[in-house]
């Protein structure tokens, strides 16, 4: 892939196919339901968070699983009920990724506030890129419109196998970003952090053995952990820096930017990988039951060592 491949929303007729009709209905419900007050998509996506958590049980044991391994010291109850606000989180996250990608810039100011934007700034002014780290709070795609709102930078992309759904979320992410990336495009990032862009990477997902090492997360020892972060930081020699986007209790959002991060050890890849993930827990540890927790994190172990999700927890 060329190193300048930038991604882009293009319509096409093939778009319109029946096919993706249901696709685009909705979509349309997304959009006329974000039109609404705030406090009445509140009071939606809550609800249905809670009904998603009766309906997809083998989520809802995924998410319990991870929280009993990352926080083995908290009682079955705080558990439980980090749990049900998770899932709340996920009902809200629908209608917040809507309200990413329609809202006006004027309407979002309203409900949104960053802290620490400074450190983005002062880098920036300097002519060095920037790696933003994001983790994948269920808040995130609302947190990166907000901060591309003064912050516009470079987006890291998965295409999504709808092309219906890819072409919105272009469109949407476009908002708040100069151009995209494809996830595999290691060149194109690199070229973006050594022209001074700010470029937002994700390293918190398991990605499978392939570039990954293992690192301890939380109390999870060994952790499949991505090599990426330290190759971008070898090569595009940016500065470091986490931001998070928390949904505060009165509806207010708050993304909030961690100073430039040091000491990263970029000559070791475990070691690079146990500085990030500690840097993850900090991150998660600002609004936990945000995180993204549905998703089978520990799943890759190193070889002889046993599952940490039993047969019936359904697989990413």
């Amino acid at each position: 892939m060329s190193p300048n491949q930038e991604i882009r929303p293009i319509f096409t007729k093939r778009l319109l196919h029946p096919r993706y009709w249901l696709t685009w209905f909705g979509i349309g419900v997304l959009y006329v339901t974000v039109l609404l007050p705030y406090p009445v998509i509140y009071q939606i996506g809550k609800g249905l968070g809670l009904l998603s958590m009766r309906l997809i049980g083998k989520r809802k044991e995924t998410a319990r699983q991870n929280l009993k391994l990352c926080f083995p010291k908290k009682s079955q109850q705080e558990r439980e009920q980090m749990l049900r606000e998770n899932f709340i989180s996920t009902g809200l996250a629908i209608f917040e990724t809507g309200m990413a990608w329609f809202w006006s810039d004027k309407r979002l100011a309203k409900y949104v506030s960053i802290v620490g934007d400074f450190n983005i700034t002062k880098v920036q002014q300097s002519g060095q890129g920037v790696l933003l780290i994001g983790i994948h709070f269920l808040t995130l795609e609302l947190g990166a419109r907000i901060l591309g709102m003064s912050h516009p930078g470079v987006g890291v992309y998965r295409p999504n196998d709808n092309p219906v759904m890819d072409y919105v979320q272009l469109k949407g992410r476009l908002k708040s970003n100069k151009y995209m990336l494809d996830r595999h495009n290691t060149k194109g990032m690199i070229r973006a952090l050594k022209n001074g862009e700010l470029l937002w990477y994700a390293p918190d997902h398991d990605y499978g053995p392939k570039n990954s090492v293992f690192a301890p997360l939380f109390s999870v020892e060994k952790v499949a952990t991505t090599v990426g972060t330290r190759i971008l930081v070898k090569l595009g020699q940016p500065a470091i820096i986490p931001f998070t986007p928390k949904r505060e209790e009165d509806g207010h959002y708050t993304v909030y930017v961690t100073s430039e991060l040091e000491g990263y050890p970029i000559d070791d890849d475990v070691r690079a990988a146990t500085f990030m993930n500690k840097v993850i827990e900090q991150e998660i540890l600002k609004a936990p039951e945000q995180y993204m927790w549905l998703h089978r994190r520990f799943k890759t172990r190193p070889k002889g060592d046993a599952p940490l999700y039993t047969d019936n927890v359904q697989s990413d």
